[in-house]
Protein backbone atom coordinates (compact mmCIF):
# COMPACT_ATOMS: atom_id res chain seq x y z
CA UNK A 1 0.00 0.00 0.00
CA UNK A 2 1.07 3.61 -0.40
CA UNK A 3 3.40 4.97 2.27
CA UNK A 4 2.18 7.83 4.44
CA UNK A 5 5.55 9.03 5.67
CA UNK A 6 7.57 9.11 2.47
CA UNK A 7 6.28 10.03 -0.95
CA UNK A 8 7.27 7.34 -3.49
CA UNK A 9 8.99 8.47 -6.68
CA UNK A 10 7.16 7.30 -9.80
CA UNK A 11 8.62 7.43 -13.31
CA UNK A 12 5.75 7.99 -15.73
CA UNK A 13 6.29 7.35 -19.43
CA UNK A 14 4.11 9.12 -21.95
CA UNK A 15 3.41 11.77 -19.31
CA UNK A 16 2.28 14.30 -21.93
CA UNK A 17 0.04 11.80 -23.71
CA UNK A 18 -3.65 10.95 -23.44
CA UNK A 19 -3.55 8.48 -20.54
CA UNK A 20 -0.34 9.78 -18.98
CA UNK A 21 -1.40 13.41 -18.56
CA UNK A 22 -4.60 12.34 -16.79
CA UNK A 23 -2.79 9.84 -14.57
CA UNK A 24 -0.21 12.50 -13.70
CA UNK A 25 -2.89 14.60 -12.02
CA UNK A 26 -3.96 11.67 -9.83
CA UNK A 27 -0.59 10.38 -8.65
CA UNK A 28 0.94 13.75 -7.78
CA UNK A 29 -1.46 13.82 -4.82
CA UNK A 30 0.67 11.24 -3.02
CA UNK A 31 3.89 10.80 -5.06
CA UNK A 32 6.74 12.71 -6.62
CA UNK A 33 6.73 12.10 -10.35
CA UNK A 34 9.51 11.91 -12.92
CA UNK A 35 7.51 12.75 -16.04
CA UNK A 36 9.17 11.25 -19.12
CA UNK A 37 8.53 12.62 -22.60
CA UNK A 38 10.52 12.98 -25.81
CA UNK A 39 10.15 16.75 -25.38
CA UNK A 40 10.34 16.88 -21.59
CA UNK A 41 12.91 19.67 -21.62
CA UNK A 42 10.22 21.99 -23.03
CA UNK A 43 7.99 21.47 -19.98
CA UNK A 44 8.11 23.37 -16.69
CA UNK A 45 8.70 21.47 -13.44
CA UNK A 46 6.22 21.91 -10.58
CA UNK A 47 6.15 21.06 -6.86
CA UNK A 48 5.89 17.31 -7.32
CA UNK A 49 6.71 16.88 -11.03
CA UNK A 50 10.17 16.79 -12.62
CA UNK A 51 10.16 16.61 -16.42
CA UNK A 52 12.88 14.70 -18.26
CA UNK A 53 13.44 14.33 -21.98
CA UNK A 54 13.71 10.65 -22.74
CA UNK A 55 13.89 8.76 -26.04
CA UNK A 56 13.11 5.15 -25.12
CA UNK A 57 14.66 3.93 -28.37
CA UNK A 58 17.95 4.71 -26.58
CA UNK A 59 18.93 2.39 -23.72
CA UNK A 60 21.17 5.13 -22.32
CA UNK A 61 18.24 7.59 -22.29
CA UNK A 62 16.01 4.99 -20.60
CA UNK A 63 18.59 4.36 -17.87
CA UNK A 64 18.98 8.08 -17.17
CA UNK A 65 15.22 8.63 -17.32
CA UNK A 66 14.51 6.10 -14.55
CA UNK A 67 17.29 7.27 -12.20
CA UNK A 68 15.95 7.90 -8.71
CA UNK A 69 12.55 6.26 -9.29
CA UNK A 70 10.98 3.58 -7.08
CA UNK A 71 8.14 2.57 -9.42
CA UNK A 72 7.71 2.91 -13.18
CA UNK A 73 4.49 3.21 -15.19
CA UNK A 74 4.70 2.08 -18.81
CA UNK A 75 2.17 3.74 -21.16
CA UNK A 76 4.06 3.46 -24.44
CA UNK A 77 2.84 2.32 -27.86
CA UNK A 78 4.58 2.88 -31.19
CA UNK A 79 1.81 2.70 -33.80
CA UNK A 80 2.69 6.05 -35.35
CA UNK A 81 6.03 6.67 -37.12
CA UNK A 82 8.86 7.90 -34.88
CA UNK A 83 11.10 9.31 -37.64
CA UNK A 84 10.65 11.03 -40.99
CA UNK A 85 11.35 7.66 -42.61
CA UNK A 86 10.32 4.68 -40.49
CA UNK A 87 10.99 1.24 -41.95
CA UNK A 88 9.60 -1.69 -39.99
CA UNK A 89 6.51 -2.80 -38.11
CA UNK A 90 5.11 -1.32 -34.92
CA UNK A 91 5.54 -4.74 -33.27
CA UNK A 92 9.32 -4.61 -33.71
CA UNK A 93 9.45 -0.99 -32.56
CA UNK A 94 7.51 -1.91 -29.42
CA UNK A 95 9.96 -4.70 -28.59
CA UNK A 96 12.89 -2.26 -28.59
CA UNK A 97 11.07 0.26 -26.41
CA UNK A 98 9.97 -2.37 -23.89
CA UNK A 99 13.39 -4.04 -23.79
CA UNK A 100 15.17 -0.75 -23.11
CA UNK A 101 12.64 0.14 -20.42
CA UNK A 102 12.87 -3.25 -18.67
CA UNK A 103 16.68 -3.25 -18.70
CA UNK A 104 16.74 0.30 -17.35
CA UNK A 105 14.25 -0.65 -14.63
CA UNK A 106 16.47 -3.51 -13.49
CA UNK A 107 19.60 -1.35 -13.49
CA UNK A 108 17.89 1.37 -11.42
CA UNK A 109 16.41 -1.03 -8.87
CA UNK A 110 12.78 -0.31 -9.81
CA UNK A 111 10.55 -2.42 -7.52
CA UNK A 112 7.44 -2.48 -9.75
CA UNK A 113 6.42 -1.78 -13.35
CA UNK A 114 2.76 -0.96 -13.99
CA UNK A 115 1.83 -1.58 -17.63
CA UNK A 116 -1.40 -0.70 -19.46
CA UNK A 117 -2.16 -3.36 -22.08
CA UNK A 118 -5.14 -4.77 -23.95
CA UNK A 119 -7.44 -7.67 -23.07
CA UNK A 120 -5.97 -10.88 -24.48
CA UNK A 121 -8.75 -13.18 -25.72
CA UNK A 122 -8.41 -16.92 -26.10
CA UNK A 123 -7.68 -17.46 -29.78
CA UNK A 124 -5.53 -19.74 -31.92
CA UNK A 125 -4.05 -16.71 -33.64
CA UNK A 126 -4.20 -13.22 -32.17
CA UNK A 127 -4.22 -10.05 -34.26
CA UNK A 128 -0.94 -8.19 -34.75
CA UNK A 129 -1.92 -5.56 -32.21
CA UNK A 130 -2.80 -8.04 -29.46
CA UNK A 131 0.22 -10.26 -30.17
CA UNK A 132 2.39 -7.18 -29.77
CA UNK A 133 0.73 -6.16 -26.50
CA UNK A 134 1.36 -9.65 -25.09
CA UNK A 135 4.94 -9.71 -26.37
CA UNK A 136 5.63 -6.36 -24.69
CA UNK A 137 4.31 -7.76 -21.41
CA UNK A 138 6.66 -10.75 -21.71
CA UNK A 139 9.65 -8.52 -22.49
CA UNK A 140 8.90 -6.24 -19.53
CA UNK A 141 8.89 -9.30 -17.24
CA UNK A 142 12.08 -10.78 -18.71
CA UNK A 143 14.56 -8.96 -16.45
CA UNK A 144 13.12 -9.85 -13.06
CA UNK A 145 11.25 -6.65 -12.14
CA UNK A 146 7.68 -7.45 -10.96
CA UNK A 147 5.12 -6.27 -13.51
CA UNK A 148 1.47 -5.44 -12.83
CA UNK A 149 -0.42 -5.48 -16.12
CA UNK A 150 -3.80 -3.78 -16.43
CA UNK A 151 -5.54 -5.22 -19.49
CA UNK A 152 -8.33 -3.03 -20.85
CA UNK A 153 -10.54 -3.24 -23.92
CA UNK A 154 -11.95 -0.14 -25.60
CA UNK A 155 -11.21 2.89 -23.40
CA UNK A 156 -13.95 5.52 -23.60
CA UNK A 157 -12.47 9.00 -23.36
CA UNK A 158 -12.28 12.27 -25.31
CA UNK A 159 -8.92 11.49 -26.88
CA UNK A 160 -6.89 8.39 -27.60
CA UNK A 161 -7.74 6.11 -30.50
CA UNK A 162 -10.70 3.70 -30.34
CA UNK A 163 -13.60 5.76 -29.01
CA UNK A 164 -12.83 8.97 -30.96
CA UNK A 165 -12.72 6.86 -34.15
CA UNK A 166 -16.10 5.32 -33.30
CA UNK A 167 -17.54 8.76 -32.50
CA UNK A 168 -16.30 10.19 -35.82
CA UNK A 169 -18.00 7.36 -37.73
CA UNK A 170 -21.30 8.05 -35.98
CA UNK A 171 -20.99 11.81 -36.47
CA UNK A 172 -20.06 11.74 -40.15
CA UNK A 173 -22.15 8.88 -41.55
CA UNK A 174 -25.96 9.15 -41.61
CA UNK A 175 -26.10 5.63 -43.08
CA UNK A 176 -23.76 2.79 -42.11
CA UNK A 177 -23.38 -0.73 -43.47
CA UNK A 178 -22.18 -2.78 -40.51
CA UNK A 179 -19.94 -5.79 -41.20
CA UNK A 180 -19.84 -8.93 -39.07
CA UNK A 181 -17.19 -7.63 -36.64
CA UNK A 182 -19.56 -4.92 -35.40
CA UNK A 183 -21.69 -7.68 -33.89
CA UNK A 184 -18.88 -9.14 -31.76
CA UNK A 185 -18.94 -8.48 -28.03
CA UNK A 186 -16.50 -6.11 -26.38
CA UNK A 187 -16.08 -4.77 -22.87
CA UNK A 188 -15.68 -0.97 -22.89
CA UNK A 189 -14.38 0.88 -19.87
CA UNK A 190 -14.43 4.61 -19.08
CA UNK A 191 -11.15 6.53 -18.88
CA UNK A 192 -11.74 7.51 -15.20
CA UNK A 193 -12.14 3.81 -14.32
CA UNK A 194 -8.90 2.91 -16.13
CA UNK A 195 -7.08 5.69 -14.29
CA UNK A 196 -8.43 4.37 -10.98
CA UNK A 197 -7.22 0.85 -11.82
CA UNK A 198 -3.73 2.12 -12.68
CA UNK A 199 -3.63 4.35 -9.60
CA UNK A 200 -4.66 1.56 -7.22
CA UNK A 201 -2.12 -0.83 -8.76
CA UNK A 202 0.84 1.42 -8.00
CA UNK A 203 2.86 0.21 -5.01
CA UNK A 204 0.20 -2.44 -4.33
CA UNK A 205 1.92 -5.68 -3.27
CA UNK A 206 -1.34 -7.65 -3.58
CA UNK A 207 -1.35 -7.00 -7.35
CA UNK A 208 2.40 -7.26 -7.98
CA UNK A 209 3.28 -9.67 -10.77
CA UNK A 210 -0.33 -10.12 -11.90
CA UNK A 211 -2.04 -9.59 -15.26
CA UNK A 212 -5.49 -8.17 -14.49
CA UNK A 213 -8.49 -7.71 -16.81
CA UNK A 214 -10.61 -4.61 -16.29
CA UNK A 215 -13.97 -3.61 -17.76
CA UNK A 216 -17.01 -1.43 -17.24
CA UNK A 217 -20.51 -2.58 -16.23
CA UNK A 218 -21.59 -3.21 -19.86
CA UNK A 219 -20.65 -5.99 -22.27
CA UNK A 220 -21.95 -4.99 -25.68
CA UNK A 221 -21.34 -5.11 -29.42
CA UNK A 222 -19.77 -2.31 -31.48
CA UNK A 223 -23.18 -1.85 -33.08
CA UNK A 224 -24.69 -1.25 -29.63
CA UNK A 225 -21.94 1.29 -28.88
CA UNK A 226 -22.65 3.11 -32.15
CA UNK A 227 -26.36 3.31 -31.32
CA UNK A 228 -25.72 4.65 -27.80
CA UNK A 229 -23.06 7.10 -29.05
CA UNK A 230 -25.55 8.37 -31.64
CA UNK A 231 -28.14 8.84 -28.88
CA UNK A 232 -25.61 10.84 -26.85
CA UNK A 233 -25.06 13.05 -29.93
CA UNK A 234 -28.78 13.41 -30.60
CA UNK A 235 -28.44 11.61 -33.94
CA UNK A 236 -30.37 8.75 -35.56
CA UNK A 237 -28.18 7.15 -38.22
CA UNK A 238 -29.56 4.29 -40.29
CA UNK A 239 -27.65 1.09 -39.54
CA UNK A 240 -28.00 -2.18 -41.40
CA UNK A 241 -26.07 -5.43 -41.09
CA UNK A 242 -24.11 -6.85 -44.02
CA UNK A 243 -22.11 -10.10 -44.18
CA UNK A 244 -19.69 -9.23 -46.97
CA UNK A 245 -17.41 -6.36 -45.85
CA UNK A 246 -14.02 -7.84 -44.92
CA UNK A 247 -11.76 -6.57 -42.16
CA UNK A 248 -9.28 -5.33 -44.78
CA UNK A 249 -11.97 -3.31 -46.53
CA UNK A 250 -13.32 -2.09 -43.18
CA UNK A 251 -10.00 -0.73 -42.01
CA UNK A 252 -9.55 1.25 -45.25
CA UNK A 253 -13.11 2.59 -45.01
CA UNK A 254 -12.66 3.60 -41.35
CA UNK A 255 -9.32 5.31 -42.02
CA UNK A 256 -10.71 7.34 -44.95
CA UNK A 257 -13.98 8.25 -43.21
CA UNK A 258 -12.45 9.36 -39.93
CA UNK A 259 -9.26 10.88 -41.33
CA UNK A 260 -7.23 8.81 -38.85
CA UNK A 261 -3.75 7.53 -39.78
CA UNK A 262 -3.82 4.03 -41.25
CA UNK A 263 -0.86 3.10 -39.03
CA UNK A 264 -3.20 3.48 -36.06
CA UNK A 265 -6.50 2.35 -37.58
CA UNK A 266 -5.39 -0.86 -39.33
CA UNK A 267 -4.08 -2.76 -36.26
CA UNK A 268 -7.07 -1.67 -34.17
CA UNK A 269 -9.67 -2.81 -36.73
CA UNK A 270 -7.81 -6.11 -37.23
CA UNK A 271 -8.25 -6.78 -33.49
CA UNK A 272 -12.02 -6.43 -33.67
CA UNK A 273 -12.43 -9.99 -34.94
CA UNK A 274 -11.81 -11.12 -31.34
CA UNK A 275 -14.37 -10.95 -28.50
CA UNK A 276 -12.64 -8.42 -26.22
CA UNK A 277 -14.31 -9.19 -22.89
CA UNK A 278 -12.71 -9.38 -19.47
CA UNK A 279 -12.21 -12.88 -18.05
CA UNK A 280 -13.56 -13.16 -14.49
CA UNK A 281 -10.65 -15.47 -13.64
CA UNK A 282 -8.26 -12.58 -14.35
CA UNK A 283 -10.20 -9.94 -12.44
CA UNK A 284 -9.48 -8.41 -9.04
CA UNK A 285 -12.20 -6.86 -6.87
CA UNK A 286 -9.91 -3.96 -6.04
CA UNK A 287 -9.41 -2.63 -9.57
CA UNK A 288 -11.27 -4.63 -12.24
CA UNK A 289 -14.85 -3.45 -12.04
CA UNK A 290 -15.50 -0.06 -13.60
CA UNK A 291 -18.55 1.84 -12.41
CA UNK A 292 -19.41 4.16 -15.32
CA UNK A 293 -21.79 2.73 -17.95
CA UNK A 294 -20.92 3.06 -21.62
CA UNK A 295 -23.64 5.63 -22.27
CA UNK A 296 -22.54 7.72 -19.27
CA UNK A 297 -18.91 7.58 -20.37
CA UNK A 298 -19.82 8.40 -23.99
CA UNK A 299 -21.81 11.47 -22.90
CA UNK A 300 -18.99 12.54 -20.58
CA UNK A 301 -16.37 12.08 -23.32
CA UNK A 302 -18.30 14.02 -25.93
CA UNK A 303 -18.88 16.95 -23.56
CA UNK A 304 -15.23 16.92 -22.50
CA UNK A 305 -14.07 16.91 -26.11
CA UNK A 306 -16.38 19.81 -26.95
CA UNK A 307 -14.97 21.89 -24.08
CA UNK A 308 -11.37 21.04 -25.02
CA UNK A 309 -12.00 21.97 -28.66
CA UNK A 310 -13.52 25.32 -27.63
CA UNK A 311 -10.61 26.18 -25.34
CA UNK A 312 -7.91 25.35 -27.90
CA UNK A 313 -8.93 27.32 -30.98
CA UNK A 314 -5.37 28.24 -31.87
CA UNK A 315 -3.38 25.31 -33.16
CA UNK A 316 0.32 25.49 -32.55
CA UNK A 317 2.48 24.61 -35.50
CA UNK A 318 4.13 21.21 -35.26
CA UNK A 319 7.91 21.45 -35.08
CA UNK A 320 9.67 20.73 -38.34
CA UNK A 321 10.79 17.10 -38.33
CA UNK A 322 14.44 16.47 -39.04
CA UNK A 323 15.28 14.18 -41.94
CA UNK A 324 16.04 11.17 -39.76
CA UNK A 325 15.71 7.45 -40.36
CA UNK A 326 14.70 4.52 -38.19
CA UNK A 327 14.87 1.11 -39.86
CA UNK A 328 13.98 -1.98 -37.83
CA UNK A 329 13.85 -5.60 -39.02
CA UNK A 330 13.38 -8.90 -37.18
CA UNK A 331 15.43 -11.97 -38.03
CA UNK A 332 15.44 -15.57 -36.79
CA UNK A 333 18.78 -16.70 -35.39
CA UNK A 334 20.14 -20.20 -36.00
CA UNK A 335 20.05 -22.44 -32.95
CA UNK A 336 22.63 -21.52 -30.30
CA UNK A 337 23.54 -18.16 -31.87
CA UNK A 338 23.23 -14.74 -30.20
CA UNK A 339 23.20 -11.08 -31.19
CA UNK A 340 26.99 -10.81 -31.13
CA UNK A 341 27.25 -13.67 -33.60
CA UNK A 342 24.55 -12.10 -35.80
CA UNK A 343 26.47 -8.81 -36.02
CA UNK A 344 29.80 -10.44 -36.92
CA UNK A 345 28.16 -12.85 -39.35
CA UNK A 346 26.19 -10.06 -41.05
CA UNK A 347 29.30 -8.09 -41.95
CA UNK A 348 31.06 -11.22 -43.22
CA UNK A 349 27.99 -12.29 -45.20
CA UNK A 350 27.67 -8.81 -46.69
CA UNK A 351 31.25 -8.99 -47.97
CA UNK A 352 30.83 -12.54 -49.34
CA UNK A 353 27.39 -11.98 -50.86
CA UNK A 354 28.27 -8.85 -52.81
CA UNK A 355 31.92 -9.60 -53.57
CA UNK A 356 33.80 -8.19 -55.39
CA UNK A 357 31.57 -5.10 -55.43
CA UNK A 358 31.43 -4.74 -51.63
CA UNK A 359 34.13 -5.56 -49.08
CA UNK A 360 34.29 -5.26 -45.30
CA UNK A 361 37.32 -4.61 -43.13
CA UNK A 362 37.53 -5.21 -39.38
CA UNK A 363 40.19 -4.22 -36.84
CA UNK A 364 41.14 -5.64 -33.42
CA UNK A 365 38.45 -3.54 -31.66
CA UNK A 366 35.76 -4.95 -33.99
CA UNK A 367 35.29 -1.64 -35.81
CA UNK A 368 34.11 -2.09 -39.39
CA UNK A 369 34.55 -0.33 -42.71
CA UNK A 370 32.09 -1.22 -45.46
CA UNK A 371 33.63 -0.33 -48.82
CA UNK A 372 33.09 -0.54 -52.54
CA UNK A 373 35.88 -1.94 -54.72
CA UNK A 374 36.09 1.50 -56.27
CA UNK A 375 36.37 4.17 -54.96
CA UNK A 376 38.32 3.12 -51.88
CA UNK A 377 36.60 5.58 -49.54
CA UNK A 378 34.37 3.59 -47.12
CA UNK A 379 30.63 3.83 -47.55
CA UNK A 380 30.20 3.59 -43.77
CA UNK A 381 32.39 3.28 -40.71
CA UNK A 382 30.92 1.40 -37.74
CA UNK A 383 32.58 1.83 -34.34
CA UNK A 384 31.89 -0.98 -31.90
CA UNK A 385 30.75 0.10 -28.42
CA UNK A 386 32.18 -2.54 -26.11
CA UNK A 387 30.91 -0.88 -22.92
CA UNK A 388 27.32 -0.70 -24.21
CA UNK A 389 27.23 -4.21 -25.70
CA UNK A 390 26.45 -7.60 -24.16
CA UNK A 391 26.01 -11.14 -25.49
CA UNK A 392 22.42 -10.19 -26.33
CA UNK A 393 23.20 -6.80 -27.82
CA UNK A 394 25.87 -5.60 -30.23
CA UNK A 395 25.97 -1.80 -30.61
CA UNK A 396 27.83 0.13 -33.30
CA UNK A 397 27.93 3.90 -33.70
CA UNK A 398 27.95 5.34 -37.22
CA UNK A 399 31.14 7.42 -37.32
CA UNK A 400 32.24 7.99 -40.90
CA UNK A 401 32.10 7.19 -44.60
CA UNK A 402 30.56 8.58 -47.78
CA UNK A 403 27.04 7.96 -46.44
CA UNK A 404 27.82 9.71 -43.14
CA UNK A 405 27.55 13.45 -42.59
CA UNK A 406 29.44 14.38 -39.39
CA UNK A 407 27.64 17.74 -39.17
CA UNK A 408 24.24 16.05 -38.96
CA UNK A 409 24.83 12.79 -37.15
CA UNK A 410 25.20 12.84 -33.37
CA UNK A 411 23.37 9.65 -32.27
CA UNK A 412 23.27 7.48 -35.40
CA UNK A 413 23.77 3.81 -34.51
CA UNK A 414 23.26 0.23 -35.64
CA UNK A 415 22.30 -2.45 -33.15
CA UNK A 416 21.66 -6.18 -33.09
CA UNK A 417 19.40 -7.03 -30.14
CA UNK A 418 18.16 -10.47 -29.17
CA UNK A 419 14.58 -10.59 -27.89
CA UNK A 420 14.67 -12.10 -24.36
CA UNK A 421 13.98 -15.83 -24.11
CA UNK A 422 13.66 -16.25 -27.90
CA UNK A 423 15.85 -17.01 -30.91
CA UNK A 424 14.71 -13.80 -32.61
CA UNK A 425 16.89 -10.75 -33.12
CA UNK A 426 16.07 -7.14 -33.95
CA UNK A 427 18.42 -5.35 -36.34
CA UNK A 428 17.89 -1.61 -36.07
CA UNK A 429 19.29 1.65 -37.40
CA UNK A 430 18.41 4.60 -35.15
CA UNK A 431 18.72 8.38 -35.52
CA UNK A 432 20.54 8.19 -38.84
CA UNK A 433 20.62 11.36 -40.92
CA UNK A 434 21.76 10.49 -44.47
CA UNK A 435 24.33 12.51 -46.35
CA UNK A 436 22.55 12.02 -49.68
CA UNK A 437 19.77 14.45 -50.65
CA UNK A 438 16.56 13.17 -49.05
CA UNK A 439 14.69 12.24 -52.25
CA UNK A 440 17.70 10.35 -53.63
CA UNK A 441 18.32 8.60 -50.32
CA UNK A 442 14.69 7.52 -49.92
CA UNK A 443 14.57 5.77 -53.30
CA UNK A 444 18.13 4.39 -53.45
CA UNK A 445 20.04 3.76 -50.23
CA UNK A 446 16.93 3.20 -48.11
CA UNK A 447 15.47 0.70 -50.62
CA UNK A 448 18.85 -1.04 -50.93
CA UNK A 449 19.04 -1.49 -47.16
CA UNK A 450 15.62 -3.17 -47.06
CA UNK A 451 16.63 -5.47 -49.92
CA UNK A 452 19.88 -6.43 -48.21
CA UNK A 453 18.07 -7.18 -44.94
CA UNK A 454 15.55 -9.30 -46.86
CA UNK A 455 18.40 -11.34 -48.36
CA UNK A 456 20.09 -11.70 -44.97
CA UNK A 457 16.86 -12.92 -43.38
CA UNK A 458 16.49 -15.52 -46.15
CA UNK A 459 20.12 -16.55 -45.69
CA UNK A 460 19.59 -17.16 -41.97
CA UNK A 461 16.39 -19.11 -42.68
CA UNK A 462 18.34 -21.34 -45.05
CA UNK A 463 21.02 -21.83 -42.42
CA UNK A 464 18.36 -22.85 -39.90
CA UNK A 465 16.78 -25.30 -42.36
CA UNK A 466 20.15 -26.82 -43.19
CA UNK A 467 20.99 -27.14 -39.51
CA UNK A 468 17.64 -28.80 -38.75
CA UNK A 469 18.07 -31.25 -41.63
CA UNK A 470 21.58 -32.11 -40.43
CA UNK A 471 20.30 -32.73 -36.88
CA UNK A 472 17.58 -35.02 -38.22
CA UNK A 473 20.09 -37.00 -40.31
CA UNK A 474 22.39 -37.35 -37.30
CA UNK A 475 19.51 -38.65 -35.14
CA UNK A 476 18.48 -41.13 -37.86
CA UNK A 477 22.08 -42.35 -38.12
CA UNK A 478 22.28 -42.80 -34.31
CA UNK A 479 19.00 -44.76 -34.32
CA UNK A 480 20.15 -47.02 -37.17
Amino acid sequence: MKEKTKRPVIALTGASGYIGSNLLDKITKYADVIALSRNGDQKEDSAHVTWRSCDLYSLDDAEKGLEGADIAVYLVHSMLPSAKLTQGTFEDMDVILADNFAQAARKNGIKQIVYLSGIIPKAKRLSRHLRSRLEVEEVLRAYGVPVTTIRAGLIVGPKGSSFPILAKLVKRLPVMALPKWTRINTHPIALPDVLTALDKSIDNENLSGKAIDVGGPDIMTYKDMMIQTAQAMGKKPRLFDVPFITVKLSRLWVSITTGSPKEMVYPLIESLIHPMTADTRNMEEEVSYGKMTFKESAEWSLKKEEKQSASSKKKSKAPKRQQDVRSVQRIELPEGKDAQWAARHYIQWLSDKFSPLVTAEVDDQRNYKIKLTYPKEPLLKLSYSKERSTANRALYYLTGGVFFDPKKNKRGRLEFRQIPNTSQCIVAIHDYLPSLPWFIYKYTQAKAHLFVMYLYRKHLQAMGTTSSSRDIREKEWQIS
